[in-house]
């Protein structure tokens, strides 16, 4: 699902890898600009994966830092 953010396209998903879920977040910006924030993060559930790549990538287009993700391991292992 495509979200909208002052602008900007939003497409956040939760990857399923192995016995965890992965965030991750694509960012397309009113000027054309795309930006892949990659692997956010793991997490136990789809549901907390995907609404922590939401709150990543709104952060990112507010110019705010990003959050901490939670240390389940190295998503890009």
């Amino acid at each position: 699902m495509v979200l909208y953010h002052h602008g900007a396209a939003i497409q956040a998903s939760a990857i399923r890898k192995g016995n965890t879920f992965v965030a991750r977040a694509c960012i397309l910006e009113e000027d054309g600009e795309s930006t892949s924030l990659g692997n956010l993060g793991q997490f136990a559930n789809q549901n907390s994966a995907y609404q922590f790549a939401i709150r990543s990538a709104t952060a990112f287009v507010d110019g705010e830092p990003l959050p901490r993700s939670p240390i389940l391991g190295d998503p890009t292992a």
